[in-house]
């Protein structure tokens, strides 16, 4: 998992939680406290989506970011939930008995995520749900330019072998895991068109997302800014500012699993 950056990260609050509610809305129905993870909860932007949702729940977020969890405790996040810092390819979630297993824009980090899924489920009680949504944008100009700047003649030696995501399962294989782990199952695909502001928003984007792999591994700041000033050209260049900002288009993937 790359090192993260709060602030940045929140820039586009708003742009990133909205389609955790959507996906929460296609939860169904739960008790009127439920007990529920937050697996990946970053800053708290999305625990605090799950308390408005569910103001009696017993929410813990769990991250691996000892730095989002600080954020998430205070009040920019969700300081009335309990927070756990933990890895969410070991963590047991067995033992809190959920109603509900949220996580938001997380697993595309993790290799293999889908292995996680039925042992999620199993840890659900009877009627739970898992929640989940992540992207699937890296076929779009932000990523491919990405890929071919660090792979070109300057930045290769240091950058060429830099693995930024895993391989991404299909949303298919989302339903059928989710049906092979006892669970029903609803999976959908939204593609967003985000309208951003201010100077460089693209760019802005992916420093508080994709870009963390390499800003973590370009430690020297002269080379940390021209890396970034080369990238922001390409970027300028693929999503031109229009006369109300820069629309960038964002594919991402859903799935509900409620328990049998």
């Amino acid at each position: 998992m790359p090192t993260w950056d709060p602030d940045q990260y929140l820039r586009f609050a708003d742009h990133r939680t909205r389609p955790l509610r959507e996906l929460l809305a296609r939860v169904p129905h739960l008790p009127a406290a439920p007990t529920v993870l937050d697996i990946g909860c970053g800053p708290g932007n999305s625990t605090a989506v799950l308390r408005e949702r569910w103001p009696d729940a017993d929410i813990t977020g769990i991250d691996s970011s000892a730095e989002m969890l600080a954020t998430a405790r205070s009040a920019e996040g969700e300081p009335s939930a309990a927070y756990l810092l933990a890895d969410a390819t070991t963590y047991d979630p067995a033992p809190a008995a959920p109603d509900l297993i949220a996580t938001n824009a997380t697993l595309q980090w993790i290799d293999g995520h889908l292995d996680l899924l039925p042992r999620w489920a199993e840890a659900l009680r009877p009627g739970g749900a898992i929640a989940l949504q992540v992207p699937s944008n890296f076929d779009q100009p932000s990523h491919i330019l990405l890929d071919e700047l660090r792979r070109g003649p300057r930045w290769r030696e240091r950058l060429g072998d830099l693995r930024l995501r895993p391989d991404m399962p299909e949303p298919d294989d989302y339903l059928h895991t989710l049906l092979g782990a006892g669970c029903t199952a609803d999976v959908w695909e939204t593609t967003y068109r985000s309208l951003l502001p201010g100077t460089d928003p693209v760019l802005e984007w992916m420093k508080g997302t994709g870009l963390r792999p390499v800003l973590g591994h370009l430690t020297d700041p002269a080379e940390r800014e021209a890396f970034l000033a080369e990238y922001g050209a390409l970027l300028r260049e693929a999503y031109p500012t229009g006369p109300h900002g820069t629309v960038f288009p964002f594919h991402r993937v859903f799935a509900v699993g409620v328990r049998r």
